[in-house]
């Protein structure tokens, strides 16, 4: 037990996890500047910021991935453990990251159990105490799902359920959620926070990490922000309105919003840009039947449904990522050859995913590389790509969407989750697209900078 290092009621508190005073720097860079922040028991804690302001790092330190420079870190009543003590870690907290960490090839029993003994002797899997654990962890946390079923089966929400049963069982009572409705509908938001709700009532405290300032409030006791590795505000959700929490994160007063009705775009033109016809498209996750549409040159159009409702699959069918059984795509009146991603790229045909992890940049390239890969050609001669030419195409991305990265050779898979969606919307871009194809382009995004964003893709 300790004090509040937040502020608030005199009376002692059980923290689940408290960092004080904590100073992170990578190079040059200080992604954390003496920040302090506590979980209480039984608390929602939600922590806010700009892409690249320190959260990404603050959980790092948090879960023992990095060692702060400076600073405390506790968890519960516990000191931090060392860094390769990794099963007390596993014990103490647990991270839930936007990007699923189940591995599709097993069942859900085993990714519940991953890396535990299940049976007397430790060499040997109890195959059946394995089940059987992992449907008493379903039952006592009100989960409902078939411990038999393979990840790979799983919706979105149902592998974050498994993320959590892992956590809760082996005994971790600090669990931070990063970003977890990014990929979910309004139906699975609602039991998240049902879950959420149910995990507080049983001394869980839980750190949530979110874009979705609304969600903040309908979750959250408190909320900390933090903007250029340091913490400007720290408060009950209850004592600060939204537009003061947005000032907070930007740093300056939010405009007077209103509502804008969309102005219609007048073309001469009468062919369409994009024409779809009759398309069909078999997909274990989204098939598509017989769907027609059209877009006429500077028009946007939306393409909306549920998830598994065929709207990512008519994405990937005119990217050429999958080949149609039948209909027609066509751009400027001529055919777009079906399956093939080379043919759509040279059509001028550019792509954001809807999942930026496994289709969206590569982590191990720097960000002037990831930004221009799809326009290598027209910066090569004899096969030898101009550096100085690739510098300036990818300086003036970074510059017009924002991202903040140390320099152009830092990897992307260093940069914040934001930071990474701004790389693959600047790839998509860099190629001047006759069509821009577009799956939640802003998932990830902050608050300040999704309306640039939208801009410039508008």
């Amino acid at each position: 037990m300790t004090e509040p290092v937040n502020g608030g009621p005199a009376a002692v508190q059980l923290f689940v996890g408290m960092a004080k005073g904590v100073w992170k720097a990578f190079g040059e860079t200080q992604a954390l500047r003496d920040v302090s922040l506590d979980v209480g028991a039984g608390e929602c804690h939600g922590l806010v910021g700009r892409n690249g302001a320190g959260k990404s790092t603050l959980v790092a330190v948090f879960t023992g991935l990095i060692r702060p420079d400076r600073g405390v870190v506790r968890l519960g009543a516990e000191a931090a453990p060392a860094l390769a003590d990794r099963a007390s870690w596993q014990r103490l907290v647990a991270c839930v990251y936007q990007k699923s960490m189940v591995v599709p090839s097993l069942t859900v029993a085993e990714n519940v159990f991953l890396n535990r003994a299940t049976g007397d002797d430790h060499d040997i899997v109890n195959w059946r105490a394995m089940r059987s654990g992992a449907r008493q962890v379903m039952l006592d946390w009100g989960f409902d799902l078939d411990v038999n079923r393979l990840a790979r089966d799983l919706t979105v929400e149902q592998r974050q359920v498994v993320e959590i049963a892992r956590a809760l069982s082996v005994g971790a009572r600090f669990l931070i959620l990063d970003e977890p409705t990014a990929s979910l509908e309004k139906a699975a938001i609602e039991r998240l926070f049902e879950r959420i709700r149910r995990l507080k009532g049983s001394g869980v405290g839980i750190l949530y990490i979110s874009h979705h300032l609304e969600e903040i409030y309908d979750v959250c006791d408190r909320v900390t922000v933090l903007r250029d590795g340091e913490r400007v505000l720290s408060t009950s959700v209850g004592e600060i309105k939204q537009d003061r929490l947005v000032e907070a994160m930007v740093g300056i007063a939010p405009q007077q919003v209103t509502e804008i009705i969309a102005p219609m775009r007048v073309n001469a033109s009468t062919r369409p840009r994009l024409e779809i016809s009759h398309l069909s498209v078999p997909a274990t996750l989204g098939p598509v039947l017989d769907v027609s549409f059209s877009v006429s040159p500077g028009e946007c159009v939306g393409l909306v449904g549920l998830q598994g409702s065929g709207t990512a699959t008519v994405a990937d069918a005119v990217v050429g990522l999958v080949k149609p059984v039948s209909g027609e795509i066509r751009l400027d009146g001529k055919p777009i050859h079906g399956g093939r991603v080379d043919a759509t790229l040279r059509q001028s045909v550019t792509y954001v995913p809807e999942d930026r992890h496994a289709r969206g940049f590569v982590p191990y390239l720097g960000v002037g590389e990831n930004l221009t890969l799809c326009i290598l050609d027209r910066l090569s001669n004899w096969g030898v790509v101009s550096r100085s030419g690739r510098d300036r195409v990818a300086a003036s991305l970074v510059e017009q969407l924002g991202i903040v990265t140390s320099g152009l050779d830092q990897q992307v898979g260093q940069l914040s989750g934001g930071n990474q969606q701004k790389v693959v919307v600047g790839r998509a871009l860099a190629g001047q697209p006759a069509v821009l194809v577009a799956v939640t382009p802003t998932v990830g995004v902050d608050v300040a900078a999704k309306e640039s964003l939208l801009n410039v893709i508008d």
